[in-house]
């Protein structure tokens, strides 16, 4: 979900958790991770203490000055509520290495279920991705197709299901999620890993792990950017408990201001 705070987010994934019997295999995996209780029990205010988190490397390269010391406060924060800080962890597989795998198999199965979506839909203007394009195309004002193009949605409309390339690269994304981050954070026994903005959003997503950012700062222009906390399946209880305690500690968020 996204939200304003860590609290109305875990209000909205209370809600939203649970058996789907249209999204039936997916929800049967992930249901058995859904703790007894539900997950408001983890808005803890002293949630970091005694969690052990690492920092890869990889995450902060190319992180500016002014960001990148806002960073080192945050770590010397999280560090001060009791948890444990193991920094420059490497992690085996490198982004480009997923990536470039990572959009064969995204592309085929965004089509694949965009359609499916579509098709149950009791009434709606397009039943396909392919009439989301030609709807895109008649109406080039309205969608913005000047500022924002389609050139995704035509890559997606021209992949024809998962066939064998991409079942090899479903394995190999896999192979690459379990001897990369699963491993590391394994070995080094960690509850969490920290990362900036989004940059752990493709070691995360290839192995179904998920992620939560809280607002971390902001740039010159007054624009937020956050900090990513980031487990294995099933890890969304700690996850929570660091991110509502990193969020209590710091109140880096403040409502935004619109001006004409």
């Amino acid at each position: 979900p996204m939200c304003r705070t860590v609290s109305d987010a875990v209000h909205v994934l209370d809600a939203i958790v649970g058996y789907d019997k249209l999204d039936a295999a997916a929800t049967r995996t992930a249901s058995k991770y859904i703790p007894r209780g539900g997950y408001l029990q983890f808005l803890k205010k002293d949630g970091l203490k005694g969690k052990r988190i690492g920092v890869p490397n990889e995450f902060f390269q190319g992180v500016g000055e002014k960001q990148m010391r806002v960073y080192k406060q945050h770590l010397a924060t999280i560090r001060k509520h009791g948890a444990v800080v193991i920094e420059n962890l490497d992690i085996a597989t490198g982004r480009q290495d997923i990536v470039s795998n990572e959009w064969t198999a995204m592309l085929t199965e965004f089509k694949l279920s965009m359609n499916e979506y579509l098709a149950d839909l009791s009434y709606s203007p397009v039943h396909s991705l392919a009439g989301i394009i030609a709807f895109n195309k008649a109406h080039p004002i309205e969608e913005r197709l000047k500022d924002f193009g389609q050139q995704n949605l035509i890559l997606a409309q021209n992949t024809n299901g998962i066939g064998h390339v991409e079942r090899a690269r479903i394995r190999l994304l896999k192979k690459l999620s379990a001897n990369g981050l699963e491993k590391m954070m394994k070995e080094q026994q960690l509850d969490a890993i920290v990362a900036p903005e989004h940059y752990a959003s493709n070691h995360l997503a290839i192995g179904g792990h998920p992620g939560i950012v809280v607002p971390a700062g902001y740039n010159e222009k007054g624009v937020p950017f956050g900090i990513c906390f980031g487990g294995l399946q099933g890890y969304e209880p700690r996850l929570i408990e660091m991110a509502y305690a990193f969020e209590q500690a710091t109140e880096v968020r403040r409502p935004p201001t619109f001006k004409p």
